[in-house]
């Protein structure tokens, strides 16, 4: 069982809260206006029991100190949240317009950045009471808001990460043929939970031709040997996400099945070797990808290279043609490239990468050999 990492400090909070206002400043905001999800929990650590129709609202520009509104009867959970001391509570109670409030903290004529997951009605009920004000999402305000990692942070994506390989590790000494694939998906999600992962996200199991559909899951059918088997999985652990892939075989492989796997092993080699500051997320995609292409497989590569994970399974930056937002150090992200040939088989190989002062660093270290099991 891998160590328990830190608890977050409010300065920690703090120093989040802080970055992200200077950072909307930078971006030509007035500030952000943070509802319940995932940014309103990262950023101050509170993580409202429900999230209601009751307006809770975390105000963050540089020129104030932070200031999150809450409903009265929630007060309390708000006062217990462990980033509750470097922002400024107050509240507001069901005889109350709860907008008319949250307009004293606004200016009356600024730009925010908002959270993606803002219900509609209360962004337009806020536009209502304060007309001249304007609202962009924060996935194209700021998209980088949580990209960049600090070492408290990157250490429970290791820890993470380390657990998941402990279940890679262990799901190798499991029987395969004649199992269902959601009988090995079963086994994946509990040797997950046994080394530490809170959360399940996802158990992919594809077997033989399922296993040519990226995104497959895991179903009925028995897996045989002489499959090719794709297992995708990660969870959650001490508050940030895993994933992991490797694909193995049920007995040896042909030698076509060993040579696609040995393209995608390269590939995926190539990409984490091309990782380090100020790179283009693009290229990354582009140096995985041409060694696919180059192997006449081109076509077989259905999907981007990799996206970033931290407080969510899924989220910047994305490794994907297009993408320019160049790469910085402690940013934390999949490289994943795959090949998937319909109605026959499929290979991804996954490792969860940080990027450091001048190069990349696995998270993952599980070797990227196809292993052989029964």
């Amino acid at each position: 069982m891998t160590a328990t990492p830190r608890p977050f400090t409010e300065r920690d909070y703090a120093t989040r809260m802080t970055r992200a206002a200077r950072d909307a400043a930078d971006a030509g905001l007035s500030g952000l206006l943070i509802t319940p999800g995932p940014d309103l929990t990262w950023l101050c650590g509170y993580r409202p029991t429900a999230a209601t129709e009751r307006l809770t609202l975390l105000v963050l520009a540089a020129d104030s100190e932070p200031r999150l509104l809450v409903p009265v009867l929630e007060r309390p959970d708000a006062e217990a949240a462990p980033g509750a001391g470097a922002l400024r509570l107050s509240d507001w109670r069901d005889d109350q317009d709860p907008y008319a409030v949250a307009a004293g903290l606004l200016r009356s004529d600024g730009r925010y950045g908002v959270s993606d997951s803002a219900w509609a009605l209360h962004l337009l009920e806020l536009q209502e009471a304060v007309p001249l004000t304007r609202y962009r999402a924060l996935t194209y305000a700021l998209p980088m808001l949580r990209a960049v990692k600090d070492e408290p942070e990157i250490a429970r994506l290791a820890s993470a990460a380390a657990a998941a390989q402990a279940a890679y590790e262990e799901i190798l000494s499991v029987r395969f043929a004649g199992r269902r694939e959601t009988e090995v998906a079963a086994d994946l999600a509990g040797l997950l939970r046994a080394h530490g992962h809170s959360q399940v996200d996802f158990t992919v199991v594809g077997s033989g031709p399922n296993g040519a559909d990226p995104h497959h899951g895991a179903g009925d059918r028995t897996i045989a040997t002489g499959d090719t088997v794709v297992l995708d999985f990660g969870g959650r652990r001490d508050g940030y996400h895993s994933g992991v892939t490797r694909t193995v075989h049920v007995g040896e492989p042909t030698d076509e099945e060993q040579r696609v796997h040995d393209i995608v092993r390269t590939a995926q080699q190539a990409a984490f070797e091309a990782v380090r500051p100020g790179v283009a997320c693009q290229e990354i995609d582009r140096v995985a990808r041409s060694v696919i292409e180059n192997a006449g497989y081109g076509e077989y590569f259905v999907h981007r290279t990799g996206h970033g994970i931290g407080f969510t399974p899924h989220e910047p930056p994305y490794l994907v043609a297009g993408e320019q937002q160049p790469l910085a150090a402690g940013m934390c992200f999949s490289v994943e490239p795959g090949i998937y040939l319909p109605g026959r088989f499929g290979v991804r190989i996954e490792d969860i990468v940080t990027c450091t002062a001048d190069a990349g660093r696995r998270l993952n270290t599980a070797p990227h050999e196809m292993a052989v099991v029964e």
